[in-house]
């Protein structure tokens, strides 16, 4: 009997571990590569300051945030992983529902980017991260699943934590693409903090948004 005891023993520690999604080690990896490409956004308003997170998306300084980030502030400053600060131009903005927008900032060398996904693709369920600044602390990771799927409103919603500070972040897939930008929570007591509702815009609803400026622009 003590050998039969054994033997399962060592039958169950040497069983392959069954792993659902990610496994810890892809999101270590999804984060060192894609942290150095999210920046911190913040804008003087009438009233105080507005910050947010925003997405290098080409090498050359463009980025994605949060339109109600910037709000309508007069200066707008980014500050990158490296914690080196520049001045931002803000290109487009797109407010309401979408909100959406897009800011340059001029830079000497190429920057690290972070590739746009597919949201048309995501289900839900689906292993989610977030990248973002809640609170001032600056690259802040979350993980969670994708929770609903709201195609009326072009939402997409999370449990993944999303806090202020953290809007115009990246809602990023197991690949380490963007499927959405991280824009609002939803609780009971003022959008204090998060209770796990947390909405993103729809990547796709921002490509399309980038491909509508182009145009204009030619």
């Amino acid at each position: 009997m003590k050998k039969l005891s054994i033997f399962i023993f060592m039958l169950i520690t040497t069983l392959p571990v069954l792993s659902f999604g990610y496994k810890t080690n892809d999101a270590v990896s999804i984060y060192e590569k894609i942290n150095p490409a999210i920046v911190s956004v913040d804008s003087q308003v009438p009233d105080g300051m507005s910050c947010g997170t925003g997405c290098i998306i080409d090498k050359s300084g463009v980025i994605l945030t949060s339109a109600h980030v910037i709000d309508i502030g007069k200066t707008v400053v980014v500050t990158m992983n490296n914690g080196q600060n520049y001045n931002a131009k803000v290109i487009k903005h797109l407010g309401e529902n979408k909100d959406i927008a897009i800011l340059k900032i001029d830079v000497p060398s190429d920057l690290k980017t972070v590739k746009l996904g597919n949201s048309e693709k995501i289900k839900v369920g689906e292993k989610v991260l977030a990248i973002g600044n809640p609170f001032g602390f600056s690259g802040t990771l979350t993980q969670g699943i994708i929770s609903r799927i709201d195609y009326a409103k072009n939402r997409i919603q999370t449990d993944a934590a999303i806090n202020p500070g953290s809007s115009g972040g990246p809602l990023l897939n197991t690949k380490g693409e963007i499927i959405g930008i991280n824009q609002a929570i939803y609780n009971p007591d003022n959008n204090i903090s998060n209770i796990g509702i947390g909405f993103a815009t729809p990547i796709n609803l921002v490509k399309e948004y980038l491909k509508e400026s182009e145009n204009s622009e030619t």
